[in-house]
């Protein structure tokens, strides 16, 4: 995850019918900005499927170092 994905956590993606993993279509700081581009979206587009997730992975890197140094 690089540190610009870490500063926007909340993710607005799109399910579609075949794929897995959903599809990450924009990034944000704040629930509040996700939620008033989502509501855009949908007025856009009404065949979509969107929704908003928070992106809570972290850096493996990092916690690797962390309990490698205990």
């Amino acid at each position: 995850m690089t540190y610009k994905e870490r500063l926007h956590p909340w993710c607005i993606v799109r399910h579609r019918v075949n794929d897995l993993q959903p599809e990450v279509l924009h990034r944000f700081r704040r629930h509040n900005d996700a939620e008033h581009h989502l509501q855009a979206l949908k007025r856009l587009s009404r065949s979509g499927t969107f929704a908003i997730v928070f992106d809570a992975k972290e850096n493996l890197g990092a916690e690797s170092i962390a309990t490698s140094a205990l």
